[in-house]
């Protein structure tokens, strides 16, 4: 089978990409969540990224049943577990903090 892309010379795209994208979205997040400013952006964002990577885990993992070279699947896979777990997880954060946030506002009455 022929591989996917030529993974000496693309595979640590994916990864990258998203990890920049992902780092950029994070800042904003620490910066614009405990203040309670732009939740939709933000939450709408987030969950677009685990999107995303969501689909790395299915195109990795789909890489590698269909025996990809390592760096195809590899590049793919990584991704995927990583932004899965750390955007996945994180989200119940984001979603806590803008609560917080709100009851916070709510009690100073300045609603």
């Amino acid at each position: 089978m022929e591989a996917w892309f030529d993974p000496n010379r693309y595979a640590w795209i994916p990864g990258t990409a998203f990890g920049c994208i992902a780092v950029a979205l994070g800042a904003l997040a620490a910066w614009l969540v405990p203040r309670g400013r732009a939740k939709k952006f933000i939450v709408r964002s987030w969950i677009a990224l685990c999107l995303v990577a969501l689909i790395f885990l299915v195109a990795g993992i789909t890489a590698f049943g269909v025996r990809q070279p390592w760096g195809v699947w590899y590049g793919l896979l990584l991704p995927g577990i990583v932004g899965t777990a750390v955007m996945g997880g994180n989200l119940m954060v984001i979603l806590r903090k803008y609560h917080e946030a709100e009851k916070r506002r709510t009690m100073n009455g300045s609603v």
